[in-house]
């Protein structure tokens, strides 16, 4: 089980402890002050050279740098075994700015941890396995070469038998840790941010294992887009704990909409997505983007049948029952669920998770249709709550739209787990409480849809913020 107090590890919180605490002691007496001083030495060194060999990350070398020069400055006289006079100015800056080090660098890494997952709700184990898909049938629009075909890569999540397992854990952002740091670099760059901000991400690990066998039954299958630049583990939690309660969630890198895709040939395609700051060409460019994708969640849910027919490699042969299929995505990526919904009457179900519908020409589609929406302040974003609810009207199913308070575009993502938490880049819900709600609300209303649980899902997704049924 992963222990993190303030964003730090055990080992890093014991190099933290021990680079602080001899500051403190050089105000007890000596007799106290020695071995509290020499014991604290020997402990940091020793947690030095663990998190040396296992890693360490940017966060923790403003708290190493300022443990060791606070020991620098309080050891030293100990060891020559005599009181010693008490420090003059140049002792008291040197222990001041020890203390400011270790304070930055646990600021730092408590406001960007490595994310720990939560712990799945369900009651199955998960596992996880990735794949890519080739559609024969398309062009790759996005290159000048006209033999090139449309690929998608595709991580699945779904119930495993057997108990989760602590070791062996998937990593998280890739299947390799050279994959998980370019992913890393790649989101941060497209976000705008310097590479390094984003370092301690791909040192997690998730809750799924890789390749684990399948539990037995038929699961309903639920696909997931992610947002504009997004990636396809962007929602690890929700599709861990969707798996967990006996789903198989599906979710697609989209190759130059996606900040980064590693494909099996080893190439790194990267995004080539710019707006171009004229409103009317980038609403013309979303909406070409989002046809790519709904198309891209069409052929998966095809390749997704094929993969239950044991015609695809894969350990899920017999185990999709893809009559019950929800399209889901996050941002754009909910926009595309919207548009595939409209287009392809084999999904059950759509989910728009905080996605303005991007559809030129939206028409009338039968799938009931829930909406997850970010904490809207009165008056603000009318735009998209008013052409959202029309969209949803257009339904000639039953259609939710539920706002999460005190959530924010983030807030429904894995963001929230390893981003500082500002309340208007991840909400205000804590670090763990997003992915929940958003896991806890999809579920509800996947229950309802593709199972057939008695009730009426209003009176469970109410429970979650303010509910509109249209």
């Amino acid at each position: 089980m992963n222990v993190v107090i303030l964003g730090l590890s055990p080992m890093e919180l014991t190099a933290l402890v021990t680079g602080v605490v001899p500051v403190a002691a050089r105000l007890l007496p000596y007799r106290v002050r020695r071995p509290v001083g020499l014991g604290c030495a020997a402990v940091f060194a020793v947690s030095a050279v663990v998190l040396a060999v296992t890693g360490i990350r940017w966060q923790l070398v403003p708290v190493l740098a300022g443990g060791a020069l606070a020991l620098a400055l309080t050891v030293p006289p100990l060891l020559r075994q005599r009181a010693g006079r008490p420090a003059r100015w140049a002792g008291r800056l040197g222990a001041a700015a020890a203390l400011a080090l270790s304070c930055a660098g646990a600021v730092a890494a408590w406001a960007l941890p490595v994310p720990v997952f939560p712990e799945p709700p369900g009651s199955y184990a998960v596992g996880t396995t990735v794949t890519q898909w080739t559609d024969g049938d398309r062009p790759e629009t996005a290159t000048a070469d006209a033999g090139d075909r449309r690929t998608v890569v595709v991580q699945l999540w779904y119930p495993a038998s057997g108990a989760n397992r602590p070791t062996g854990r998937a990593r998280y952002l890739g299947r390799t840790e050279r994959e998980a740091r370019t992913v890393a670099r790649g989101l941060a760059g497209y976000f705008g941010m310097p590479g390094f901000l984003l370092d301690q991400v791909p040192l997690a690990v998730t809750r799924s294992t890789p390749g684990a066998p399948a539990a037995g039954g038929r699961f309903p299958v639920v696909l997931f887009s992610p947002g504009l630049g997004g990636v396809r583990t962007q929602n690890t939690a929700w599709a861990e704990d969707l798996a967990s309660r006996g789903y198989v969630v599906a979710a697609l890198d989209h190759p130059y909409d996606s900040a980064v895709v590693t494909l099996d040939d080893g190439r790194v395609i990267r995004t080539r997505l710019a707006a171009t700051g004229d409103p009317a060409e980038d609403e013309r460019r979303a909406a070409a983007w989002t046809a790519v994708r709904a198309a891209d969640l069409r052929f998966a849910l095809t390749q997704l049948g094929r993969l239950d027919r044991g015609e695809l490699p894969g350990p899920l042969a017999g185990r999709l029952d893809t009559r019950r299929a929800a399209v889901t995505g996050h941002s754009l990526g909910g926009a595309a669920a919207l548009q595939a919904a409209r287009q392809d009457h084999r999904f059950a179900a759509v989910i728009d998770v905080d996605g303005f519908p991007r559809d030129p020409a939206p028409r009338p589609f039968h799938q009931p249709v829930l909406a997850l929406v970010h904490d809207v302040e009165p008056g603000q974003e009318r735009e998209y709550v008013d052409r959202l609810t029309r969209v949803i009207r257009l339904s000639t199913a039953t259609g939710y739209r539920l706002t999460v308070p005190g959530s924010a575009h983030l807030t429904f993502t894995d963001a929230p787990l390893y981003l500082p938490p500002l309340p208007a880049l991840a909400g205000s819900r804590g670090r763990e409480d997003g992915p929940r709600v958003t896991a806890a609300a999809t579920a509800a209303f996947l229950d309802a849809t593709l199972r057939g649980a008695p009730g009426d899902p209003a009176s469970t997704l109410s429970a979650y913020g303010e509910l509109a049924v249209l």
